[in-house]
């Protein structure tokens, strides 16, 4: 079945597809259609902060697996990427962070990004945030996205920040301002006790317009060309194959996984991967799938003298009592994102901004892979390098649309990358040793005391390290042989198609990418309608 009649069709109603359809939408003669693979966010964990801790696998994933990885012990590691609409906004864990400035300006001066420099792209970070306490250069207050403090946060968090400044960190109450350095809680995308998903910040808002189509259970099978212009759209919904034309561009926002596989399910990647699936090569672009990047964090947990973290909350008259106080006062565990205290270190000294990220969960076993305290309460510290030099890939498994594509981070593939994970154990376990933390701690419950010389501490992060749910990279944006888009986010070399996510990132940002990936759509928009 054939239907006409749309400017825009956008790919994927992840992030950046929501935000674009809103803006797009803003346009009273645009046509626009979203297609989502994914359902409706109706689970009610996506909308509770909470709720992340029960997301990180089942309905709502993807249910991918890394390729074995030959520098990690050869291990699948479980991979979580969304399927529902709001992607990764509707299940992480809504921190909010966006990067160093040092990391757009890298794009802009030496990745081939011109227009991309944070002085740049500062404004759309301020356009989409709706701040409830900060305000100024580094802020926007009536933004679509909500962003909040944590309103009680959890006392073992607190200890953490004072562990942390105990150890010789800096208390830093803002981690995008201009210092991001430091210790402290996080602010997170909760507005009014609930998440503040791209689904409900920027698109449901706007579904009623009448230019607006929003389309979920919509598996993409290829993009339609004649020549070289994306003319529309082939997708299977409810058994049933359709296509949609578009008369102005088609708009690929499928993330750092969808979006490479559906670009190469097109005929548009590296013409040999393509021929051995047996796929007409439309357009041989070489970079189609390759330069994945992702943090690989690693995790240690211990368990705590007494019921003091979320975790006693698993017990049922806790959890009872817990979702009462939510009901009747929007506050309480239910209210937490968990993953409340952070810090920005350097695992080496010399260099000019923090080279570690850290993300301490008032709970353990919160995530898929990672140990519960069997019985009784815990607490996690997780941490990794922010700038993996380390580069994967993400390849078709089969030329059925179907098939979850090859997904090979080929995480801490460069040495550099293990020596900065090592140092963030090793200050990991320095800052749950600080007093604060420590009157709480009744001991090291992974790694083992075991865990002592530099040996062990690779072997530790080789088996144990996983996924922080950052991929990016894999469509990147640049202006070398291996870039797939221009700085317009253009597809190089092809007409009427663009893609718009995370994946056009030419490197990863020193932080979560989720307000990032926000933010190049909200760039992209104005590209789209001409405004730059």
């Amino acid at each position: 079945m054939t239907k006409k009649g749309y400017d825009y069709i956008i790919v994927g109603g992840g992030s950046a597809g929501c935000v674009l359809a809103n803006r797009l939408s803003e346009l009273p003669d645009a046509r626009v259609l979203l297609l989502e693979a994914g359902g409706r966010d109706r689970n009610p964990f996506i909308h509770m902060p909470v709720g992340f801790a029960k997301m990180t696998s089942g309905p709502l994933t993807w249910g991918l697996a890394t390729a074995p990885q030959k520098h990690a012990k050869n291990r699948e590691i479980p991979y979580a990427q969304a399927k529902v609409i709001g992607g990764g906004s509707s299940i992480n864990a809504e921190v909010f962070t966006r990067g160093n400035a040092v990391d757009y300006d890298r794009w802009a001066q030496e990745e081939g990004c011109p227009g991309w420099s944070f002085k740049e792209i500062q404004p759309y970070f301020l356009r989409s945030e709706g701040n409830n306490r900060l305000a100024g250069d580094y802020h926007g207050t009536d933004g679509p996205l909500g962003v909040s403090d944590i309103k009680s946060p959890q006392p073992l968090t607190l200890a953490f920040a004072q562990s942390c400044q105990q150890l010789g960190m800096p208390h830093n109450p803002d981690f995008n301002g201009p210092v991001q350095e430091g210790a402290g809680v996080y602010q997170t995308t909760i507005r009014n006790a609930r998440r503040s998903s791209a689904a409900v910040a920027y698109l449901w808002p706007v579904a009623s317009r009448k230019n607006l189509t929003i389309e979920t259970g919509c598996t993409t099978t290829r993009i339609l060309f004649s020549g070289n212009r994306a003319t529309g759209v082939e997708y299977r919904r409810g058994g049933q194959l359709r296509r949609v034309m578009a008369d102005s561009e088609v708009i690929v926002t499928a993330g750092a996984i969808g979006s490479p596989k559906i670009m190469m399910l097109s005929g548009i990647g590296p013409a040999d991967h393509l021929k051995s699936h047996g796929i007409d090569v439309a357009h041989d672009l070489s970079g189609v799938g390759q330069n994945l990047n992702d943090h690989f964090g690693i995790d240690i947990v211990c368990e705590l003298k007494g019921p003091t973290s979320l975790d006693k909350y698993n017990k049922p008259h806790w959890m009872m009592w817990a979702g009462l106080q939510y009901v009747l006062f929007k506050s309480g565990p239910v209210a937490s994102n968990v993953v409340e205290g952070g810090a920005f270190w350097y695992g080496d000294k010399s260099q000019p901004v923090p080279d570690l990220q850290f993300h301490f969960l008032a709970g353990a076993g919160v995530e898929e892979g990672v140990p519960a305290i069997p019985s009784g309460s815990g607490c996690t510290l997780n941490s990794y390098t922010l700038r993996p030099k380390s580069r994967g890939t993400v390849t078709l498994r089969t030329a059925n649309p179907a098939d979850n594509p090859i997904v090979d981070p080929n995480f801490i593939a460069h040495p550099d990358d293990l020596k900065t994970s090592v140092e963030g154990i090793k200050i990991s376990r320095e800052i749950v040793n600080q007093p604060a933390l420590g009157k709480y701690v009744k001991r090291e419950h992974f790694p083992s005391s075991d865990v002592k010389t530099q040996s062990d501490y690779e072997e530790y992060a080789r088996q144990y390290g996983r996924t922080s749910y950052h991929p990016s990279g894999t469509c990147k944006m640049g202006s070398d042989d291996m870039a797939v888009v221009d700085p317009q986010l253009r597809v190089r070399g092809l007409e009427g198609i663009r893609i718009c996510d995370s994946s056009v990132m030419p490197s990863l940002i020193g932080s979560n990418t989720n307000a990032p990936t926000i933010m190049i759509a909200e760039k992209a928009s104005d590209m789209i309608r001409g405004n730059q």
